[in-house]
């Protein structure tokens, strides 16, 4: 869309206005570098244009593309006379529900409320959740669900959660519900042509009222962006209503959603459900042999691991042990078995899950490499120690750029991690940007004053250990206890290593004077009891380096233990072959992948303007003479720097009032 120079000025103009005048008037304050992102957003959208967006913490972001977004529309309506083609809405795609949430109920209902008072807008801004069908009760489903356990002897408070979905449409707006009661009375994935409750079908009345024109904003996950992008580019009927500029929040989390997207996986929930909708056609043997026989492919897995399970984060053990190659077969002939008997008995939607099944499994017994190129098997084991079978595509890149970026429509991809020491290079080879021409790159500096709030703390005296040994612990016991009585508890360890993490806290358990508090996976209720404390120390590791707000005291030290490498898996293994020498290998894809993890950790020190924190990284890779000293300061905020530990008490004494100690 080609836009005339007036439009153009009285769009930026509005911008100036908006954000000088109508938010502050309305108790918002005046950013300077949230103006200038909202100038280079809405340069980017009405310029057809794709940009990148490094938005630190606390610049206002969302207000800003949400704005851009709004100013955009606007002004392309004018200019084309109000053509259908230009009143198409906006997609913003996040990772966080949360997010999801706020920008719906909270910041458009906030922004088209301050429009229209200042006639900037002849409308409300109407915005419309769109989630995959899994999200979303079927009535049909769930009166069956309802009628079969009406007389057993069911946990009363998931009965109630049940019982409720006669009036929350909304999964995820229900509080109890069983994960099992979920995946029955959600909406599948294939509803039958003669749904008896097709006639008033909830799910049918939100789609039609998601595909109206008067819908500004379409607001989705990226995994709902990708799955309607991949019908589009194979011809099915899309997902999302045809938007015409795209907003990804959250950017960095992109490839791995895409990862999992255009991948495949099977574990025991998914077998459970496979099973449990066979029994339904009366195909309740089938599905109990398959149960039985994933059940002891497992047992026979977890056997022929000589090293059990491995000590990362989220990344406990990843190849498939060759002794279980035997039993891996066998099950596969079984399941081929089943399937032929199944042929034309069954839905076809648990047909073909059958078959992704077989094909996974078939994945993991080749041994050519050049198939292993494109999909690559590994098992992940979760908190439970189920393991998931998984093939990861590994030409991400590729299809981003094939089913978004090659489209036309200009976009914004936004978050405060995308930056990269000194470029984008790495995020723009992630998301299938690298070869896309006239991709704007943008950088917007956090409001916070990191110079005066923020101390940065890497002691003197770090030495190198062999890890695992008990020594490293010792070590990191002695600098975390002394930190912990230095800033009076009010602390955050984040940990690369769960391991570590049990022996650190097992050494520290009589010699700290305050609440300790340990988080493993997903431990929400963990959280909520820290933040409740006054002054304890929380152990944490995995999903609390991103994505948990610690605002206040609650966390006035934040001690990175160790620098958050990856763990090396099969996809890097691939991704080191394409690549000269190791040294290359490790400034292109390593060292950028730890700065982002790295800023994603300091990004939990201060989340509010009048926060004060000491960042400590206990990591002889960070020291004075370590190797990856430049690296680690080139990805973090400017923030005076010291090595010792008098120099913390010091820092704290001077930002922190009476009450901070009692």
């Amino acid at each position: 869309m080609c836009y005339k120079n007036e439009y153009q000025k009285r769009a930026h103009g509005e911008v100036e206005q908006i954000f000088r005048e109508l938010l502050p008037e309305a108790g918002l304050h005046v950013r300077e570098e949230q103006i200038r992102l909202c100038h280079e957003m809405l340069d980017a959208l009405m310029k057809n244009e794709i940009t990148l967006c490094d938005a630190g913490v606390g610049i206002g972001k969302t207000y800003a593309y949400l704005t851009a977004c709004i100013l955009m529309r606007k002004y392309s309506v004018l200019h084309s006379g109000y053509s259908g083609c230009d009143r198409r809405s906006v997609v913003v795609s996040t990772s966080s529900i949360a997010l999801q949430k706020a920008i719906i109920e909270e910041y458009v209902p906030f922004l088209s409320d301050v429009l229209l008072k200042a006639d900037l807008l002849q409308e409300e801004l109407k915005a419309v959740v769109r989630k995959g069908k899994e999200h979303f009760v079927c009535d049909y489903r769930l009166a069956q669900r309802l009628e079969s356990v009406r007389d057993k002897n069911k946990n009363q408070v998931q009965m109630e959660a049940l019982k409720s979905l006669r009036h929350n449409f909304d999964l995820d707006s229900v509080h109890n519900l069983s994960g099992f009661d979920r995946r029955l009375v959600c909406v599948p994935k294939f509803c039958p042509r003669e749904c008896p409750g097709k006639a008033g079908c909830r799910y049918q009345k939100h789609l039609d009222t998601s595909r109206k024109e008067d819908i500004f904003l379409q607001i989705c996950n990226h995994n709902y962006l990708l799955a309607d992008a991949m019908h589009r580019a194979n011809g099915y009927r899309p997902l999302l209503a045809d938007y015409r500029a795209l907003v990804v929040d959250e950017a960095h989390k992109l490839p791995e959603a895409a990862s999992q997207m255009y991948g495949r996986s099977i574990g025991k929930e998914d077998v459970q459900e496979i099973s449990y909708f066979l029994s339904r056609e009366h195909k309740g043997t089938e599905g109990k042999r398959l149960q039985e026989w994933f059940a002891a492919l497992q047992e026979e897995i977890r056997k022929h691991r000589k090293d059990g399970i491995e000590d990362m984060v989220g990344k406990e053990s990843f190849y498939f042990p060759p002794g279980a190659g035997s039993l891996l077969d066998q099950t596969k002939e079984r399941l081929q078995l089943m399937i032929r008997r199944l042929a034309g008995n069954i839905p076809y939607w648990i047909f073909r899950r059958l078959e992704e099944m077989d094909e996974l499994f078939g994945w993991f017994l080749k041994n050519d490499k050049r198939y292993r190129w494109w999909r690559m098997p590994l098992l992940q084991q979760d908190s439970r120690e189920h393991l998931t079978f998984m093939a990861v595509n590994r030409e991400i890149p590729k299809y981003l750029d094939a089913t978004l970026w090659s489209r036309g429509f200009p976009a914004i991809l936004t978050s405060g991690t995308l930056k990269a020491g000194n470029g984008f290079a790495r995020t723009r080879q992630m998301t299938g940007l690298e070869k896309e021409t006239g991709v704007r790159e943008c950088v917007a500096e956090s409001p916070f004053c990191y110079k005066e709030n923020c101390l940065l703390y890497i002691p003197e005296n770090l030495k190198p250990m062999k890890k695992g040994s008990r020594e490293e612990a010792e070590q990191l016991a002695g600098q975390i206890r002394n930190l912990v009585c230095s800033t009076y508890g009010h602390t955050l360890v984040l940990f690369t290593s769960y391991t570590l993490m049990g022996s650190v806290q097992q050494l520290l358990r009589d010699q700290i004077p305050f609440p300790m508090v340990q988080v493993w996976r997903n431990s929400q209720e963990e959280i909520a009891r820290f933040k409740k404390m006054e002054n304890a120390v929380l152990f944490a590791a995995g999903s609390c380096w991103e994505g948990v707000d610690f605002p206040g005291d609650m966390v006035s030290s934040l001690i990175i233990v160790k620098l958050p490498f990856s763990v090396p898996d099969p996809i890097h293994e691939a991704q080191r072959e394409q690549y000269r020498s190791l040294e290359s290998y490790i400034q292109t894809i390593v060292v950028p992948d730890m700065q982002k993890k790295l800023r994603q950790g300091f990004g939990r020190a201060i989340r509010t303007e009048q926060d004060t924190c000491v960042v400590s990284i206990l990591d002889h890779r960070a020291s004075k003479k370590g190797r990856y000293r430049g690296d680690v300061l080139d990805a973090l905020p400017k923030c005076q720097m010291v090595e010792r530990i008098e120099e913390v008490e010091d820092f704290i004494r001077s930002r922190k009032v009476e009450r901070y100690y009692s």
